[in-house]
Formats: structure tokens, sequence, C-alpha cells
């Protein structure tokens, strides 16, 4: 009865997601107050409806009611607690059941703060957020429905992919979910600005905290992603340039993009034409995501696996929404103004300088991730594109953007002031850090790309604290809290050009086969295989490695790595076990047994050495608290505003 109850709540949304369409458009045209209530109303009663459908499906997997097929498919009488609740959003119905609950939250935040200067914008935008839920909620109900029976009912269930099986990948998907999910609101307000005629200014005020929090929860989401890749998968890197790392890169480039050109576009009027496009463009990069991981067209450990039909009709949601967008967009664009002009050494020809390359480094990574689909499509030679070409396109693109950043913050809106910051102290100071982590990573050996990257790392790291050290002196607490979360955001951009730069150095690694008392060097440290003894989990079997690690003769440390098999799933894993310090990560990773000729049993063990990956989480958490910062700010600010 639990899952019927489901079902019901599902289809409630999706007539109710169609009635804050229809209403909301209503009320847009003809400032009718009934109409205005009824989009509101419904609004909130879809998202309620979806958020009682979600936890009814946490409870059938808390229970599990393997009577459910999805349940059946992703869960396991023996699993944990806390992976029979992740397991909701695990596989592909249940996600999409989130992004639907979240895409409602999002219209109902729409209903209740929206730009309440302007109903009419507010509004058009609340409907256009009904059609975007009618169009993911027919999807669910009609293709991916979590709800639906088994005719034939398993005792104990196929369980989750056990790779998926891990405290990150619980918080992932939610994460990168509402960052996905949540550009969708800037969406919805540039095709009402677009729709109502509205001035840049008005819509680019309107939508700015909306792309800030979106863009916020999607660094949240991919750090957490790289994170789990890095410690799970055992290969010892944090991003692969997979295609469907990019789905998520992409809209991260162009949100980034588009929280800038709203900047400029709020403060002078500057690219009104161009912050619309962007956030057009965002959302559908989001949906272009959705298309990769559940359409089949690719192989990766991140998609979920889906028969052709399901990928038509998301394919023919990305149409509707990248397609009409862009068709509304040219047909009026004209009607948000041309803004006014600007020298071309003023903040804004900075902040569009930026803006060109974040959207040429998101075609780049387009590019390389959409073209062998193309090929292969088209019956033309098959190709594969990985990290050398990304490496070489949009490298030196991310390069030239970190070179730039220090300069907007000190330079005039509209006015010139290039040549008095260029001749002021301020770049002397950031040219210290980059010539320190350039000349840092040459020593080490690092490849000519390393030593730029780096060098440019520490440039982006100097400016963005002299920046943050400046905005002391700013009055009010809205402005300071917005240029202390600019600066925040830069060092965290800086830092993680440096960690990867690091990384990219080459990683000290052996690999070998080692019996318990054997030993094996790395780097000056001595790895003593002392046992391997078993380790066995609720759902799972392991075998556990004791490896001692020694350094002149000094013991520093001990590392666990195991081997599991989950016998559900018939599947084995590696769960790797790393000792961080300040210099880096030494990484463990216990392979296959190995019987020797003399009857001794030896196992693969993999060792390495990663040099200052922790500047990577660092600066990921330093985005993150930079756009919380400044989402803070604006916040701070518009309460001031409406205060008498």
């Amino acid at each position: 009865m639990i899952a019927e109850v489901g079902r019901f709540l599902v289809a409630l949304a999706l007539i109710l997601s169609a009635l804050q369409l229809a209403a909301g458009w209503r009320a847009a045209g003809t400032s009718s107050p009934i109409a205005c209530q009824v989009a509101g109303r419904a609004a909130q009663a879809s998202m309620t409806a979806l958020m009682l459908a979600f936890a009814l499906l946490i409870h059938l997997f808390l229970v599990s009611d393997f009577s459910v097929a999805y349940v059946a498919g992703h869960s396991h009488v023996d699993k944990p607690l806390l992976y029979k609740v992740a397991a909701a959003w695990g596989g592909h119905e249940g996600s999409m059941l989130l992004w639907c609950l979240l895409l409602t939250a999002v219209g109902a935040g729409l209903a209740r703060f929206g730009p309440r200067s302007d109903e009419g914008l507010r509004l058009r935008a609340v409907s256009i957020q009904g059609g975007l839920q009618l169009l993911f909620l027919g999807f669910l109900v009609f293709t991916s429905n979590p709800f639906d029976r088994l005719a034939d009912v398993p005792l104990q269930g196929a369980d989750l992919n056990p790779i998926l099986q891990d405290p990150a990948l619980a918080l992932h998907p939610p994460m990168l979910y509402l960052g996905y999910v949540g550009i969708s609101a800037a969406y919805s307000l540039a095709l009402a600005g677009l729709i109502e005629g509205r001035g840049g200014q008005v819509v680019a005020r309107a939508l700015r905290p909306w792309a800030v929090g979106a863009w916020v929860a999607l660094t949240a989401g991919i750090s957490l992603g790289a994170w789990w890749a890095y410690y799970e998968l055992g290969w010892g890197g944090w991003w692969f340039w997979d295609p469907v790392e990019n789905a998520s890169f992409m809209p991260w480039l162009v949100t980034a993009a588009l929280i800038h050109s709203a900047i400029a576009t709020q403060r002078t009027g500057a690219f009104p034409g161009w912050t619309a496009l962007l956030a057009l463009l965002a959302f559908s990069m989001s949906a272009l995501g959705a298309f990769l991981v559940r359409s089949g067209v690719l192989t990766s450990v991140h998609t979920f696996a889906l028969d052709p039909e399901r990928g038509l009709w998301i394919l023919a949601i990305l149409a509707v929404l990248a397609g009409g967008g862009l068709a509304i967009f040219g047909c009026r664009a004209a009607k948000l103004g041309e803004g006014e002009g600007f020298e071309p050494t003023s903040r804004e020809a900075f902040i569009g300088l930026n803006n060109l390359f974040l959207a040429v480094t998101a075609g780049v990574v387009l590019c390389g991730t959409i073209y062998p689909l193309l090929a292969d499509a088209l019956g033309w030679r098959a190709v594969s594109v990985g990290a050398p070409y990304f490496n070489r396109a949009a490298t030196p693109l991310m390069a030239v953007l970190l070179i730039l950043i220090p300069f907007a913050p000190y330079l005039p809106w509209r006015g010139g002031g290039l040549k008095r910051t260029a001749i002021s102290w301020r770049p002397l100071v950031w040219l210290v850090p980059g010539a320190a982590a350039g000349l840092g990573v040459l020593l080490a050996g690092g490849s000519l790309l390393a030593v730029a990257g780096a060098a440019v790392g520490g440039w982006a790291l100097g400016g963005a604290v002299t920046d943050i050290f400046e905005s002391r002196a700013l009055a009010g607490l809205a402005p300071r809290l917005s240029a202390f979360g600019r600066g925040l955001a830069h060092a965290g951009v800086g830092l993680i050009a440096l960690g990867a730069a690091a990384d990219s150095t080459g990683q000290a690694e052996q690999v070998r086969a080692l019996a318990p008392g054997e030993v094996m060097t790395l780097g000056g440290r001595s790895v003593a295989l002392a046992s391997v003894r078993r380790a066995d989990g609720s759902n799972y079997l392991a075998d556990q490695a004791e490896l001692i690690v020694t350094e002149n003769g000094r013991r520093i440390g001990v590392l666990n790595p195991e081997r599991r098999f989950y016998t559900a799933a018939g599947q084995n894993t590696r769960e790797v076990d790393i000792r961080s310090t300040l210099t880096g990560d030494l990484y463990a990773v216990l392979g296959e047994p190995r019987p020797r000729d003399d009857g001794e049993m030896a196992f693969e063990v993999r060792m390495s050495f990663n040099p200052f990956t922790w500047l990577l989480g660092l600066g990921a958490m330093m985005i993150a608290l930079g756009g919380l910062s400044a989402l803070s700010g604006m916040v701070a600010g518009r309460r001031r505003e409406s205060l008498p």
C-alpha cells in the first residue's frame, strides 16, 4: 500500500505542476489575485507531495520491501542502515525522484522568495518553473517510477553497487543535484525577464543569489566526487576528465561566468543579454549532464545503465530547454537593453574577458566530451578523447583566467584604471608566491606545464590574499562579506591550481608482490607487510593488510588497505588507506593474492606518494565558503534595503 501511495503522490505532483504553470502564467498576464495565490499554493503543494513520496521511498528501503522493483534492485537485507537510506538516491529512479523534489523546492522558493518588487517577473518565473517540473515529472511518472511493483518478489535483493557504499557517495549526489537543479531558478528568471521585457539589471539582481547558491552546491558536490574517486577507486588520482566528471564541470564553469556577468549587469547595466544567455546555458548544461549520465551512451563508473528510450526522453527535454530557451532569447534579447558603455581597462572589461575564457573553456570541454558520441552516431572513425586533449586545450585557458583574476577588484567601474594599478605595488606582491611556487615545482622535476600552473596559482593566491586583507577597510557588513567571499573563492582557485601542479610532478610509486615480513621502499621510506588478516563486514568479506611504514629506522605509521568481496553483488572492491602529512599522502592499495613456487602466499601491494594533495581539498572548501560569504553579503544587503 505504501508504494501505491507513493505513486499517487508523484502523479499528484505532476498535476499540481501543471496547475502551477497555468495559474502562474495567467497571474503574470492579468495580475489576478486568485491566480497568484493558486500558483503559489500549487508550488508549495507539489513540493510537499514529493517530500512525502521521498520519505515513503526511504521507508521502503528501511523495511526492505523487495516487492518494489527499485528497492529490490538496489538494496539487500544485510546492508548497513546508512546505505539503505543512501540507496534511495543511489539508482536512476530514486535519484530522479530526488531531482524532481529539488526542482519543486526551487519552484516553492521562487514563489516565496522571488522578486517581490516585480510581481510580473516573479509569477512568470514560477510558471516557467512549473513547466520545468512538468517535463521532468512526466519522465519520472511514465518511464522511471521508483514505486513500480515486481511480480516475483526476491528474498534478499540485488544490493547497491558496492563502490557506491561509501559515506562521500551518500552525500555527493544530493549536493550535486542541488547545484544542477538550483540553477533552474536562474533559467526561469532569465526566461521570464525575456518574455516580460524586463531590463537586465532587474533580472540580474533577481537571479544572482540563486546562481551563487547553486554554484556553491555544485562546488561541494564536485569536490566530494573527486575525493571519493581519489580514495575509493584505488587509481590514485582525483580527476580523470571522465565524461561524467565533465558533465558537472561544464555547468560549474558557465555558472561561474554567470555570477560574474550578473555582478556587472546589476552594478552598471553591462552585459544584459550575456547574463540572460549564460543563465539559459547553465541549466541546459545541467540537463545535458542528466542525458550523459542516464542515456546509456557512456560507459563510466558514474553512469546509470539505462535503455535508449529513456535517453531519447531526456534528449527531448534537453531540446525543449535549450532550443526553446535560445529561440526566445533570439526573439526577445533586445528588450533587455544594450547596457551602458565602459572603458577597455575598466572592471567590466576584465569581467567580460574572464567570462569569455570561462565560456570558451566550457566549450572546449563540451567538444571533447561529445565528439566521440557524435563520431559514433555518424559512423565516423572511432576516436577516444582523453586527458591529453583536455590538458592541452583547457589548461592554458584556465591559466590565463588565473592571471587575470587579481586585477578586477582594483579597477573602477566604467572608467579605465589598468595603468594606475599596473604601476602600484600589488602586482609585485603577487609575483612573490607565484615565483616561489613555480620554482618549487621546477626543482621537484615538474613539466613546463606544471611549473606554469604553479606560478599562476601562486600569483592568483597572492592577489586573493591582498584582496581579503584590503576588504576589511570597506564600510558596511554587506560589502565586507561580499568582498571577503570574492577573495576567499579566488584564493581557493589558486590553491587548487597549486595542488594540481604538485600532483602532476609525478608520483613516487612502487608495485610489488609481498609476503608477510617482506619490505619495499618508496622515496626513502620502508614499507613492511606485517600481516594480512580477515576483516569481514556485515555484507562483505575482506582481507585487511597491516603495512608498517618506517623512515630512517623510525616507525612513522601503519596503513590498513583492504580487498573486499560483496557476496550479494558478486563484486570485488579495493579499499585504499591513506596517511596524510603536510607534504602529501602516502597511498596504499592491496591487490590480489599470488601463490609462489615455494608455497608461500604473496599479495600485490601498490604504494604511491601524492605530494600536497591537501591543497585541493582546502581550495575547494575555500571556494564554497567564499560563495557562502558572498551570498550572506547579498542577503544582508537586501535586508538593509528593506528596513524603513
